[in-house]
């Protein structure tokens, strides 16, 4: 038994109390249990500020649903979600609810299981299906729900509930966006991403949800492609994936793994780990294709300025999803920066100076947008693939391994700072100070000075 289980039981012995929903099924899957939701039959506000007084754990009011609150167990290892009976019975509660699977309840003080709609047996055939007609009117949420269980559970929905979850597809544009994106970002990380996102689209989910990705079908490419921009972005989601699991094998050098699995699971924003970013990223990437692709007299298709534009377009999705500014920031700089790797690899052999204008300009999301650089190109696998991609993943190891230094260094103090070189030069604070600001630690990160006398003599010799 869990520690969350073992808990609530504990504290609300005297409560009339059931365990529901995912808590109840992810125990028949044999899957980890650490969150719970729990019906109660009376004071819900009374119950969790017993069970949190109980495990010496925050509560607070959950603003998104009434009368709910939600309790923090011990160092944040669980929490558990306490809701009021919404009908006359449980029996009654359960039928409001989404699929079979998750409309089955256990007494909190054990017991057998109340399962009017066989979800037991749903579970046990792999199959998920609504509990009734109105699931999916009631909530449009659920029809996103529904590709989110089939990819993260392994459910096969049947053939009556996807004609259902169809039909109520387009209202998922009209719910709140902050839904939509709790489960879409739960789609996006999980291993089966792809069949969540195939799925949304047999429902007609990615032109509600997403139509910035929607509107890459076909979208032409010029040879070095393989794929239309649709099928291109699909390709790189899946090398980012690929990349995820095993980035030691991907990048061709066992040294890069630890350090950028490491990176990849440090905590970003909104609830998304810097792989998890990474994959909106690579959805994103390629976004404004459409809008910038012009055709050259010899008809070869190119998209210029579709990397500054698609900056733009994926900080506008993620507005409207109301994601953070961190992460809007995050993935726009993903697509800003993604061309610029690939510029590179016919300036080699790379200098210090090369190296310092790359980590610079994409700082903070100079090794992300190296690996986004990395799934592109091997989803590009048009005309003379197999050698572009041999060099880009090439350079990309070598960058890599800088910009990890990079990072693991942070900034360093400089060795002059600006008021102190404008009085040494006798100028005013402004663009021109800047200038000579950046080519200082340019030169410093190229070993060609050191001192802060040193910095002022080479800013001397630099001065309009």
């Amino acid at each position: 038994m869990s520690e969350a289980l073992t808990a609530a039981r504990a504290a609300l012995r005297d409560e009339r109390a059931w365990l529901v929903g995912g808590a109840v099924r992810d125990r028949l899957l044999g899957r980890p249990l650490s969150d719970l939701d729990l019906v109660v039959d009376g004071d819900v506000r009374a119950a969790a500020r017993h069970l949190a007084l109980a495990v010496g754990g925050p509560t607070f009011e959950l603003s998104d649903t009434f009368g709910a609150w939600r309790v923090i167990g011990p160092g944040k290892r669980w929490q558990a979600d306490l809701t009021p009976l919404r009908a006359a019975s449980i029996t009654d509660d359960l039928a409001a609810r989404d699929f079979t699977v998750n409309a089955i309840a256990e007494p909190l003080e054990g017991g057998e299981l109340l399962d009017p709609f066989a979800g037991g047996g749903d579970l046990q055939a792999r199959r998920l299906r609504m509990v009734s007609d109105s699931s999916f009117t009631a909530d449009p949420v659920r029809v996103l729900r529904l590709a989110r269980f089939a990819c993260e559970l392994e459910l096969d929905p049947e053939a009556e509930t996807l004609a259902a979850a169809k039909r109520s597809a387009p209202a998922v544009a009209g719910v709140a966006q902050e839904r939509v994106f709790a489960e879409l970002k739960r789609i996006l990380t999980s291993p089966r991403a792809l069949v969540g996102l195939a799925l949304m689209d047999d429902l007609g989910l990615t032109a509600a949800v997403l139509p910035e990705l929607d509107g890459l079908r076909g979208v032409e490419q010029n040879h070095y492609h393989h794929r239309d921009v649709y099928g291109h972005t699909l390709e790189v989601l899946e090398h980012a994936i690929t990349l995820e699991a095993d980035p030691g094998n991907v990048l061709g050098d066992p040294a890069l793994g630890p350090p950028v699995a490491e990176l990849l699971s440090e905590t970003l924003a909104d609830g998304l780990t810097r792989g998890g970013a990474l994959r909106l990223g690579a959805l994103l990437h390629d976004a404004a294709k459409p809008q910038t692709a012009v055709r050259s007299a010899t008809g070869r298709i190119g998209f210029p300025g579709h990397d500054s534009v698609g900056a733009a377009v994926s900080r506008e999705v993620l507005a409207r999803l109301k994601a953070s500014e961190k992460l809007r920031a995050h993935v726009a700089a993903l697509a800003q920066h993604h061309l610029r790797l690939g510029f590179m690899v016919h300036a080699r052999p790379l200098n210090r100076r090369d190296l310092y204008r790359y980590l610079s300009a994409c700082e903070p999301v100079e090794v992300d947008v190296t690996l986004l650089t990395v799934c592109d190109r091997l989803a590009t696998r048009g005309h003379k693939a197999e050698e572009a991609i041999a060099k880009h993943l090439d350079l990309a190891r070598e960058v890599l391994h800088a910009a990890l230094e990079w990072r693991a260094a942070g900034r360093a103090d400089p060795l002059v700072r600006g008021d102190e070189l404008a009085a040494e030069l006798g100028m005013a604070p402004g663009p021109e100070l800047g200038r000579l600001l950046g080519a200082v630690a340019e030169a410093r990160y190229a070993g060609e000075i050191a001192s802060a006398d040193e910095a002022v003599a080479l800013a001397r010799t630099l001065l309009l």
